[in-house]
C-alpha cells in the first residue's frame, strides 16, 4: 500500500468502476481544530463498530453537549458508555476499530473521525484518531434536536424484516451504514460509518432485501470500497418523532451499471442491502427531532419507478 494515497486499495478500485475519484486531499491523520470544535457541540453520536465475528454494526451515543471533546488532535474523548442493551455495546473495547461521524441536521455540517478505542473506563472511552475528514453537506434533511425521555427496554431481535420494520424504512429520509475494509488493506483501511439520505422512500424494500440509490457525492467512496472487500454491513434507522432505534446487520452487493439512474432521479448507481438479523429499540433515544426541510440536493433527487 503506497502511502501516498489516504485510500485503501478497494476504495481506489470502486473509484475505478465509477469512472473516477477524489485525491483525498482532506484527509488528514490528526483533526483541525474546527473539526475538534464541532463535536464538542453535538448532543449525539454516530458510532460504527464490529462484533467479535466481524460484523459491522451501526449505532448512536446521546449526552449533554461536551461529551465529546478533543484533548489532543489525534484524541477524541466521548465521556458516555453505549446502553447496555444496545447490540453494539460490547464492540467497545480497548483496541478495537471503531468509526466517527457527527453531524448537526440543523446546519448540516458533518465531519468524520476513524480510528482505534485507545481506552475504557467506568465514565467513556477514548479514540485514537487515525483518519480525519469533513463532509459535504449534500442530502442532509434539516432538523433541530429535542430532549425528550428514553426509555432501557430491551433490544427487540428480528431474525429479519416484519412489517413495522419495514415501514419505519420505508418513511425514512435518513440512515447511517457502517462498514469496514478487509483486513488487506493496510493502514488506511478500518471500519466506517456514513450518512446516507434522500426523499422518503428512497430506500426501496422488498422481504428482506433493500435497495439503495448511490447518488453523487464526494466521490471518495468510502462505503462502497468498504463493501467491495468486505461485504457485510451494519444499517441504523432512526424514527425521529419517537426516538425509536432500528440496527440491521446484512450482506451486501452492488450494482454499478448505472441503470438506476434510469428508475430513481439522481441515482449514478444502487446496491442492495439483505437483512440477516435486526434490534428494534423503542424510544432508545432521549432525543426527538423537529423536521425544517429537505436539503436543496434531495429535492434533486426523485423517487423509484418500476422498471420495464
Amino acid at each position: 500500500m503506497e502511502r501516498d494515497t489516504p485510500f485503501h486499495p478497494d476504495e481506489l478500485a470502486a473509484q475505478l468502476l465509477a469512472g473516477g475519484g477524489s485525491g483525498g486531499g482532506g484527509i488528514r491523520d490528526f483533526m483541525p481544530d474546527q473539526h475538534r470544535g464541532f463535536f464538542e457541540l453535538l448532543p449525539y453520536l454516530f458510532a460504527g463498530t464490529s462484533d467479535p465475528d466481524g460484523w459491522p454494526q451501526a449505532t448512536m451515543l446521546t449526552g449533554a453537549p461536551g461529551f465529546t471533546h478533543s484533548p489532543d488532535p489525534v484524541t477524541l474523548r466521548i465521556e458516555v458508555s453505549p446502553d447496555a442493551n444496545d447490540p453494539a455495546a460490547e464492540n467497545f473495547a480497548a483496541g478495537r476499530e471503531i468509526g466517527i461521524l457527527g453531524i448537526d441536521f440543523s446546519t448540516r455540517r458533518r465531519n468524520r473521525a476513524n480510528g482505534r478505542i485507545a481506552g475504557v473506563d467506568a465514565s467513556g472511552f477514548s479514540v485514537a484518531v487515525s483518519q480525519s475528514f469533513g463532509n459535504c453537506p449534500q442530502y442532509i434533511q434539516g432538523r433541530i434536536a429535542h430532549t425528550g425521555k428514553s426509555i432501557s427496554a430491551d433490544a427487540e431481535p428480528l431474525a429479519g424484516l416484519d412489517d413495522e420494520a419495514r415501514n419505519m424504512i420505508a418513511r425514512a429520509d435518513t440512515f447511517l451504514v457502517a462498514s469496514r475494509s478487509r483486513p488487506q488493506s493496510g493502514e488506511a483501511g478500518g471500519p466506517d460509518i456514513s450518512h446516507r439520505g434522500g426523499r422518503p422512500g428512497f430506500v426501496a424494500v422488498e422481504g428482506d432485501t433493500l435497495t439503495i440509490p448511490d447518488f453523487r457525492g464526494n466521490r471518495y467512496f468510502n462505503t462502497l470500497g468498504n463493501l467491495l472487500g468486505e461485504p457485510r454491513a451494519g444499517l441504523l434507522f432512526i424514527d425521529f418523532e419517537r426516538g425509536d432505534l432500528l440496527q440491521l446487520q446484512g450482506t451486501t452487493e452492488i450494482d454499478w451499471s448505472g441503470g438506476a439512474g434510469r428508475l430513481i432521479d439522481g441515482a449514478e448507481r444502487s446496491w442492495q442491502f439483505h437483512a440477516v438479523r435486526g434490534w428494534r429499540r423503542r424510544q432508545a433515544s432521549p432525543l426527538r427531532w423537529t423536521f425544517v426541510d429537505y436539503s436543496p440536493f434531495t429535492q434533486r433527487t426523485g423517487s423509484w419507478r418500476k422498471a420495464g
